[in-house]
């Protein structure tokens, strides 16, 4: 069940699900207690490359949903991760 429970949320389509699945996340439950930052590197780190940037709001949006229930699209977190960039303090 998963990938389509984690489908449910506002921001997770297939691709983004069979990422989370290569990552160990398998239910809305355990995407609440990740962090953003090290699901990005972890996710680098397997498939040997840097995923976009994009991939990190998309990550941020879906666990703020799965801690709080409120689901906020992606790009709502792109600014914060931007200015993160800019500061030197975005992994």
């Amino acid at each position: 069940m998963g990938s389509v429970e984690l489908m449910t949320l506002r921001n997770i389509g297939p691709a983004m699900a069979a990422d989370l699945a290569l990552l160990g996340v398998d239910s809305i439950e355990t995407l609440a207690t990740k962090d953003a930052d090290l699901l990005y590197l972890e996710l680098a780190a397997i498939t040997g490359g840097r995923p976009d940037p994009c991939v990190h709001d998309t990550f941020a949006a879906a666990i703020h949903q799965a801690r709080t229930g409120e689901a906020i699209p992606w790009w709502s977190f792109t600014p914060t991760r931007k200015e993160r960039q800019r500061s030197g303090t975005f992994v």
